[in-house]
């Protein structure tokens, strides 16, 4: 099963952050945020503007993005976790 995110949705996967310090020692989950990174899984067809026409997303698939720590709404596939949220929603994109 597939999830597809209409409009200006996208599907996010949330990264996994680092349970050990530079210094080597370890966080125990209960002491761990969730994580704000994650990877855009799928992209809606885009925003829909007010004359009919259609602009494009900014993100596409694959992109690693930031977002906020309550955005968007937490949705499972298959025993998969994801994210799914309005483009608005994200706060950038990280790029290498």
């Amino acid at each position: 099963m597939q999830v597809r995110p209409l409009q200006d949705r996208v599907l996010v996967q949330r990264l996994e952050e680092e349970t050990t310090t530079a210094g080597g020692i370890i966080i125990p989950d209960s002491h761990t945020e969730k994580p704000a990174q994650g990877k855009v899984v799928a992209v809606g067809t885009g925003y829909r503007n007010t004359d009919g026409s259609i602009r494009a997303l900014d993100v596409k698939e694959g992109d690693t993005v930031i977002f906020g720590k309550y955005a968007g709404s937490e949705i499972k596939v298959e025993g998969a976790e994801y994210l799914i949220m309005k483009e608005d929603d994200l706060l950038g994109v990280l790029e290498n």
